[in-house]
C-alpha cells in the first residue's frame, strides 16, 4: 500500500495507490473462491462475482497494522488495538454473501474495527451505519475510508446492543462481535423481509453464526450456521 501525504494530516486528501499488492489480492480472492467453493457447509453460499469484485477493490493491507501488513493477504484473523481482531477474509467474504446486499440497502454494521467489512458493504452499494465501541478505532476507520472515496458511510462510537434506533429500519445487520444471545433491539430494527447475521455464544466458549431473518409478515426465524470464534460485543 503506498501512501502520498504527510502523517497526521486528512487522510481525505491522500492518495491510495489501488495497484500496489494486486497479485496478492487476485490470489486471495481466488483462494477464497475455491474454499467457499469446496470446503463450505452445506446450504452456505459461494463466492459471487460481486463479492469478489469488492474484495479486489479493496486493499486488506490498508486495514491491517503496519506490522501486520505483510501477513494481509493470508487468509486468518489479524489483531488490531486495544484487544480487537481483523477477521479472517474468508469469513468476511462468507458473511457478505448471507446478508444478500443489494445497492441501496440500509445496512447496520456493529463493531467496525478497522473498517474492512465496511468498506466491502459501501462497495457492494449499501448506505453503511457503523458502530464501533472503541473510539481510537472508530476514527481510524473513518480516515482509511475517506481515503478510499468512500461516501455512503456514517459512522458513530457506541456499543451494539442497542443498535441504531434513530436509523432504523434496516435491510440487514452485520455484528463482527458475539452477544450471548440475539439482542431483541437488533431484531425490532430489522425491516420485514431483513437479515440479521451475529456471532452468538460466550466469550470464552462456544459460539455460532447465526442468520436471523424477518419474514414479510414479521414472523422471526432463527438458524446457526457454524462454529466460529469473535471477540465479545462490548457494553459501553
Amino acid at each position: 500500500m503506498a501512501w502520498f501525504g504527510k502523517p497526521g494530516a486528512d487522510t481525505s486528501r491522500m492518495v491510495v495507490d489501488l495497484t500496489a499488492r494486486q497479485d496478492e489480492r487476485e490470489a486471495l480472492v481466488a483462494a477464497i473462491a475455491r474454499r467457499m467453493r469446496l470446503e463450505r457447509p452445506p446450504g452456505l453460499p459461494s463466492l459471487s462475482p460481486r463479492v469478489a469484485a469488492a474484495l479486489l477493490a479493496t486493499p486488506r493491507e490498508l486495514f491491517a497494522p503496519a506490522d501486520q501488513a505483510p501477513h494481509a493477504y493470508h487468509d486468518q484473523v489479524l489483531p488490531l488495538a486495544a484487544g480487537q481482531t481483523l477477521s479472517q477474509p474468508s469469513l468476511v467474504a462468507l458473511m457478505t454473501e448471507l446478508l444478500d446486499i443489494r445497492s441501496g440497502d440500509r445496512v447496520l454494521e456493529i463493531g467496525v474495527g478497522s473498517g474492512y467489512q465496511t468498506a466491502l458493504l459501501a462497495r457492494l452499494g449499501a448506505k453503511v451505519h457503523g458502530l464501533e465501541v472503541i473510539a481510537d478505532l472508530a476514527q481510524a476507520a473513518e480516515r482509511r475510508l475517506a481515503a478510499l472515496g468512500l461516501k455512503n458511510v456514517t459512522l458513530r462510537v457506541g456499543d451494539g446492543h442497542g443498535g441504531w434506533p434513530d436509523a432504523a429500519p434496516f435491510d440487514a445487520i452485520l455484528a463482527a462481535c458475539a452477544a450471548p444471545r440475539v439482542p431483541p433491539a437488533l431484531v425490532d430494527q430489522l425491516r420485514p423481509g431483513g437479515r440479521l447475521l451475529l456471532p452468538v455464544g460466550p466469550a470464552d466458549g462456544a459460539q455460532q453464526l447465526c442468520l436471523v431473518e424477518k419474514g414479510r409478515d414479521n414472523q422471526v426465524s432463527e438458524r446457526p450456521l457454524l462454529a466460529v470464534a469473535f471477540v465479545p460485543m462490548v457494553t459501553k
